[in-house]
């Protein structure tokens, strides 16, 4: 029998709307039992694995939280880590399925290269090499163990978020583009898109309602499947 798949969360107290979203469609289109984790900051803050100052660049509460992932696991076996600005549309298990042990970590390997400098709410957009590869990481646990809390709380936001604590960029697996896709940022979504990922802001956030168009409407049309009352 397959262990439950263990699934992190970031969570930002703004988004709650969005996870809460997240974690339905992940549910409902699951073949596998999952083990989601919110990923909640005074959660781990209490639990003393977390305490750095909030850095000016940081946009989400879980802009660095991510990367605790393998010390939650014990720095053992696989996870997935996702923003929770995202909505899943097909089978998690299918990107379960693409860990591949020659790699400590596997992500969608976007060229994104920003030219707007705000995003949602006004916070600041950032340029960097790897941009929202963090967004969606499949973690080989065992093999991430140069994160530990003291490294998480201290190094710069750049060497987190541009993987330099591992080895080299061939410890760095690529996973298709379907499992990440940029709303907003690339070309309307095909069938074939597996994530959806508001990365510049989605729908739950007011001025935002539209962003995507037929995919704003898709985030509406999943929120009212996770909300609606039971009717025989």
């Amino acid at each position: 029998m397959q262990q439950p798949i263990p699934i992190f969360i970031g969570m930002d107290p703004r988004e709650r709307a969005a996870t809460n979203v997240l974690i339905d469609s992940l549910v409902a289109t699951s073949s596998t039992p999952l083990a989601i984790t919110p990923l909640v900051t005074p959660q781990l803050e209490q639990q003393k694995l977390y305490w750095r100052e909030r850095d000016p660049k940081q946009s989400t509460a879980f802009s660095f939280t991510r990367f605790l992932v393998p010390k939650l696991m014990g720095f053992q076996g696989w996870a997935i880590f996702m923003d929770c600005d995202m909505l899943c549309r097909a089978d998690i298990s299918e990107l379960w399925a693409l860990r591949d042990e020659r790699f400590a970590v596997m992500c969608v390997q976007h060229n994104h290269q920003p030219t707007e400098t705000k995003k949602f709410l006004g916070e600041a957009q950032s340029a960097y090499p790897k941009k929202n590869w963090s967004s969606l990481m499949l973690l080989n646990c065992s093999r991430c163990q140069a994160l530990t809390p003291k490294y998480v709380n201290s190094a710069s936001g750049l060497d987190l978020h541009r993987f330099h604590w591992l080895d080299g960029d061939h410890a760095i697996g690529a996973l298709p583009h379907r499992w990440n896709h940029l709303v907003g940022v690339q070309e309307q979504a095909s069938d074939e898109a597996a994530l959806l990922h508001w990365t510049l802001g989605g729908p739950w956030f007011r001025e935002q309602r539209a962003m995507g168009g037929a995919a704003a409407a898709e985030w509406f049309g999943a929120r009212s499947d996770a909300m609606a009352l039971w009717e025989q």
